[in-house]
C-alpha cells in the first residue's frame, strides 16, 4: 500500500471522461446490538489497527456521504496538546481522519480495487478554537462529506476532490477537505520509474531539542538543526510505527505535515504548547530518502479575525520546493465544551 499524503511527480493522472461512478455492493458493516467496531484497516491504507480512527459509513448518495470516527483521549504520537483549562485533542488527528476518509470511500464507495496507489495533491482542515477539549470518554465524530471533480477512466474512478464538515454531538467543530488521483500498480512503476522498491535511508540526523518543536522524546522528533535559523534537514526513522506504519518507497505525507507542526513549533521559539487550528497543503512532488530534504518557515500575516499565529512552511529537495503547508496555531486555547 502507498500512502495516500504523497503526491507523484510527473504531474496529476489524467481521466477519461466523468460518467456515472461504479459503485460496488460493499456493505456497511453491521454488528449486533449496537456494538462499534473500526473499519478494514485496508480501507484506509494503515497496517496496524490502532491507527484506524474510521468506525463506519454510509452508502454514496449523489455526492455525498458521511463517516463515522472515533478519536483516543490518549494516543502514543498524537499526544493531548495541555491548555489552560484541560487538555485539547491533538488536531493533526483531523489531517490523518480526513485523509483516512477520501481512501475509505474510493474503497467502499467507487470501487477503487484494493492494492492502488493514491497521489494527495491538497489537503487542508481548520478548527474551531477550544472545540476538542478532551472529556470523559473518547470523542465520536460524524463527517459530512460532498465530493466534486470527480473523474473517471472508463468505469473507475480517477481522481476527486471532497469536503468534510466534522461535528461532535452534532455541533460543528472543523471543516476540511482534500484532493487526490489513484493509479493502478502499474501506472504507478511507470510514475517511479523503477524506485517503487523500498529503499533504506540514510542513518537519521541528530534531532532537534525535544521540547523545542513540541515533543517530549527524541525518537518523534523529524528535524535536524542546520545552524540556520528557520531551516532544518528532515530526518528519518523508518523504526517509527506511526509515521512508518507500513513499508515505503518515499517519504509519507505525515512526516513532511509533522515536519511543518515542528517547524512552526522550532520558530516560536519559547517552548510553550501550540494547537494547530488550521493547516492548508500541497503536495508537488515525491520526497526520496536517498537525498537531503530541507524544511523552511517563515512566518507570514494571518488572515483577517484569524487568531493565533500563521506560519508557511515549506519543503525543498534537489533545488525544487516538494511541498508547501500554511499553518495556524494558537497558545492559548478559549475553554469551550469538552468533545
Amino acid at each position: 500500500m502507498i500512502d495516500a499524503f504523497v503526491a507523484g511527480s510527473a504531474g496529476p493522472a489524467g481521466s477519461a471522461g466523468s460518467g456515472a461512478p461504479f459503485v460496488p455492493a460493499v456493505p456497511r458493516p453491521r454488528l449486533p446490538g449496537g456494538l462499534t467496531t473500526t473499519v478494514p484497516r485496508e480501507y484506509v491504507h494503515r497496517a496496524a489497527l490502532a491507527e484506524v480512527f474510521l468506525t463506519g459509513w454510509s452508502p454514496l448518495d449523489g455526492d455525498r456521504c458521511t463517516v463515522t470516527a472515533q478519536w483516543p483521549r490518549g494516543h502514543s504520537f498524537f499526544a493531548p496538546v495541555p491548555g489552560d483549562r484541560g487538555r485539547h485533542y491533538d488536531s493533526m488527528l483531523m489531517a490523518e481522519t480526513i485523509r483516512q476518509a477520501g481512501t475509505l470511500m474510493s474503497h467502499a464507495c467507487f470501487g477503487v480495487p484494493l492494492g492502488h496507489p493514491f497521489l494527495m495533491w491538497n489537503l487542508n482542515f481548520s478548527v474551531l478554537p477550544g472545540s476538542l477539549a478532551i472529556g470523559g470518554s473518547p470523542a465520536d465524530l460524524r463527517l459530512d462529506i460532498t465530493c466534486s471533480d470527480v473523474s473517471h477512466r472508463g468505469n473507475r474512478l480517477a481522481g476527486m476532490r471532497y469536503t468534510a464538515t466534522v461535528r461532535v454531538d452534532g455541533e460543528v467543530v472543523a471543516t476540511g477537505g482534500a484532493r487526490f488521483t489513484c493509479v493502478s500498480p502499474a501506472v504507478y512503476r511507470r510514475l517511479r520509474a523503477g524506485r517503487t522498491q523500498v529503499s533504506r535511508p540514510p542513518a537519521p540526523g541528530l534531532p532537534v531539542t525535544p521540547g523545542l518543536v513540541g515533543r517530549s522524546s527524541p525518537f518523534d522528533v523529524v528535524l535536524s538543526p542546520t545552524g540556520e535559523p528557520g531551516r532544518w534537514s528532515l530526518r528519518n526513522d523508518l523504526s517509527h510505527p506511526v509515521l512508518f506504519d507500513h513499508p515505503v518507497d518515499h517519504v509519507p505525507g505525515m512526516v513532511l505535515l509533522e515536519a511543518a507542526r515542528q517547524a512552526v513549533h522550532a520558530l516560536d521559539g519559547t517552548g510553550r504548547p501550540l494547537l494547530l487550528t488550521s493547516l492548508d497543503s500541497t503536495f508537488e512532488k515525491y520526497v526520496e530518502f536517498d537525498r537531503p530534504c530541507w524544511i523552511e518557515a517563515e512566518p507570514v500575516p494571518s488572515a483577517p479575525g484569524i487568531p493565533g499565529d500563521t506560519v508557511r512552511v515549506t519543503a525543498h529537495q534537489d533545488g525544487e520546493a516538494v511541498f508547501t503547508t500554511t499553518v495556524t496555531a494558537m497558545s492559548r486555547v478559549p475553554a469551550l465544551q469538552p468533545a
